[in-house]
């Protein structure tokens, strides 16, 4: 719907589109098609539609991460802060980063993570530790703090798929994280 203003002369003037200071009528256009589909986490598949090129998706990309509206979460996944979203604070939950970050394949979260899930643990842990046949290394991404731990391969009878806030997600099963634990007691 299209604002008016009255002028002093009595024309009726239309603004071209809603503004958000900061952003482009493309850019709004695009953010709200996202958010009205609830499509946060995206890939670019998701809004080709848009773009004539690949230069002006790229370009459209590299203005909104700058802008902080977007977060690149993989190779060519990424995270809309929503305009609804007080000072570009809001985030999903952890497991749902990593479900998204390793596109729901090969991975689980295990170690701390998932003995304090499970309850066998008081400690919380302050980074989320995954098991997984592809990534290596530490991120910090949506002030979420993730170490990913290569292995060969992914034992499907070692972890459980549970859901969080409807978006499902893998981790290390009960009885796997307790000798997991109990290794860990075996160091001290």
């Amino acid at each position: 719907m299209k604002r008016q203003k009255i002028k002093k002369d009595k024309k009726i003037e239309h603004d071209k589109g809603v503004e958000i200071k900061g952003l482009s009528q493309k850019e709004v256009k695009i953010i709200a098609w996202i958010e009205f589909y609830q499509k946060y986490f995206f890939t670019s598949n998701d809004i080709e539609q848009f773009f004539t090129s690949k230069s002006i998706f790229y370009n459209f990309i590299k203005r909104l991460v700058k802008k902080k509206r977007i977060i690149k979460i993989n190779k060519n996944k990424y995270y809309l802060i929503p305009i609804k979203a007080k000072s570009g604070a809001w985030i999903p939950h952890e497991f749902i980063i990593v479900d998204e970050i390793c596109n729901s394949q090969e991975y689980y979260i295990g170690g701390w993570t998932s003995s304090n899930y499970w309850k066998l643990t008081d400690q919380i842990p302050f980074t989320i530790e995954v098991f997984t046949t592809k990534k290596q290394g530490k991120i910090n991404i949506l002030n979420t703090k993730i170490y990913f731990h290569r292995i060969k391969k992914i034992d499907k009878v070692k972890y459980v798929i549970k859901k969080i806030a409807g978006h499902e997600f893998k981790i290390l099963n009960k009885k796997e994280s307790k000798k997991w634990l109990k290794s860990r007691e075996s160091l001290i």
